[in-house]
């Protein structure tokens, strides 16, 4: 990638008007670049959550946006762990 670092915000869009380029790059490249976000009071976190479930996202892609690369990018690895002990 040639911009490790980069980033894009799509601030209140549902999931639905996503473009299908962003769906396709999700779901390949920038699988480990895409996070979650409800855009709230704008989009509830529910609405958001149920457009997003009629992606056609990967279903190994999915824990990836909605939680495994926030706790990387957050840098909460171990607490997560300690939290299910």
């Amino acid at each position: 990638m040639r911009w490790p670092n980069s980033s894009s915000r799509r601030t209140c869009w549902s999931p639905k008007y996503f473009p299908p380029q962003l769906v396709q790059y999700a779901n390949s490249l920038l699988r480990t670049k895409v996070l979650f976000g409800s855009d709230y009071p704008m989009i509830p976190p529910d609405r958001w959550i149920a457009d997003f479930e009629k992606l056609a996202i990967k279903p190994e892609v999915r824990p990836l946006i909605m939680r495994e690369n926030a706790i990387r990018l957050l840098g909460l690895q171990n607490a997560t762990a300690t939290a299910a002990e």
